[in-house]
């Protein structure tokens, strides 16, 4: 949820920073609703003000033996007037949560400025462009002439933009993410396998939800949904609850499958594992005490670059721009891997703090002492990595003139011992 005390302390100030998303937001309209609500919260205390100033005159009138009728009617008169008010509030209270609800975040003060990806900004690489001296494949050619991905079958069990994986591909889908678990496990995250499912009261408190409705699979008949991403179930793990102090940095970390009905731009990677409806990913996930969330931003990504790195695939990391940020987040990096088959650099991670806006909406606090008044935390998380992107790059960088694929070394164990897919 939006803070409301940044519009109402420093409404210049926020108004200018969310105009660097882009659209307008409209922010007149929080201050009109403020003004009204704040006015009819003044007539409301000047009545009680009046009522309890009649109550003190009952006792001294009947005590003098005088008439009290006239100020017991303006009590009555006085309570109804009160009581007319309320909805009044009520209504301008669920407008301006509505309202707020579909606020964006507050770019941090660090992000770049701009209005599209092409404004984002290279902030390192590692590694060099995988080079060929045979004519290189994309991973989908690859994949089909090994017998390792199966689109057309996963098409006629479930539709375009699906894919079903057989014998080494799905063996090397699943030494992907085990291979991923094992590193964050060594690092410090506490393995959750959540449930895939999760309810709208989950999905706002992440603010997939109102923002993202139509990208999301919704169950018929229920007010279920499909995750998107495991940050949801993570998210949620500790909603409405107050931490002590000494519990953080929580850190999780979860493989799910993820489930999205908007699988990116019409004719555009319409082909392989890079744009699905349903892919695997492993998400890592941090609650921060507000002062250190931007170092921990800073060694989540750390720790997503990790697994690129043993994995050999060369990438870059990529400061987003403020008009190309998130619904709910403050900053984010982007990770994006050299995929041959594209010669372009392709999206892997996103590795994102959102400071306390999800917090606010799930109701995540922490107490910094014993006594103190609860605060609320600031959440992060990054995929670490899309499991499914990630096979495709080990496809396109490892692939040998024999239309072969190397398995990655590290990958070696967790494949059986199998150093090609052939």
């Amino acid at each position: 949820m939006f803070d409301i005390k940044l519009l109402r302390d420093n409404f210049d100030e926020t108004k200018a920073r969310l105009a660097a998303r882009g659209p307008d937001f409209e922010l007149e309209k929080f201050a009109d609703l403020d003004k009204r609500r704040r006015e009819l919260l003044g007539e409301s205390e000047t009545m009680k003000a009046r009522q309890n100033a009649a109550s003190k005159q009952i006792p001294a009138l009947k005590k003098a033996g005088e008439d009290t009728s006239a100020v017991m009617a303006e009590m009555k008169e006085l309570a109804e007037q009160i009581k007319a008010l309320e909805p009044k509030v009520r209504a301008i209270d669920e407008e301006l949560e509505t309202f707020l609800m579909n606020l964006p975040n507050v770019p941090h003060e660090s992000v770049p400025a701009g209005a599209t990806e092409a404004d984002n900004v290279e902030i390192r690489k590692w590694g060099e462009p995988t080079q060929f001296d045979f004519a290189h494949k994309p991973h989908w050619d690859l994949g089909e002439a090994l017998g390792i991905l199966d689109p057309a079958t996963a098409a006629k069990i479930a539709g375009a933009r699906f894919m079903l994986f057989r014998g080494a591909g799905a063996r090397l889908e699943r030494a992907i993410f085990s291979f991923m678990l094992d590193r964050h496990t060594a690092n410090g995250y506490e393995e959750i396998y959540p449930p895939f499912i999760a309810h709208r009261r989950s999905m706002e408190g992440v603010g997939q939800l109102p923002d993202k409705e139509g990208m999301l699979f919704h169950l018929s008949d229920t007010d279920y949904f499909l995750i998107p991403t495991a940050e949801t179930p993570l998210t949620n793990i500790h909603r409405e609850e107050i931490l002590d102090s000494d519990r953080l940095p929580v850190k999780y970390c979860a493989y799910t499958p993820s489930f999205r009905k908007e699988a990116g731009a019409a004719g555009r990677d319409t082909r392989g594992l890079i744009r699905l409806h349903q892919f695997d990913k492993v998400e890592i996930f941090k609650l921060s005490r507000p002062e250190n969330s931007y170092a921990e931003l800073e060694a989540l990504t750390a720790d997503a670059e990790d697994i690129l790195q043993k994995l050999g695939l060369p990438y870059r990391v990529v400061a987003l721009c403020a008009g190309d940020l998130g619904f709910a987040n403050a900053k984010t990096y982007d990770l994006e891997v050299w995929m041959p088959g594209y010669e372009r650099y392709v999206e892997i991670s996103s590795c994102s703090n959102y400071e306390t806006f999800q917090s606010r909406r799930a109701g995540i606090r922490f107490r910094a002492n014993p006594g103190d008044k609860p605060a609320f935390v600031h959440t992060l998380n990054g995929s670490a990595l899309a499991v499914g992107r990630t096979a495709a790059a080990i496809m396109e960088n490892y692939q040998q003139a024999d239309g072969s694929i190397k398995v990655p070394d590290v990958l070696v164990p967790y494949m059986g011992g199998a150093t090609v897919i052939s």
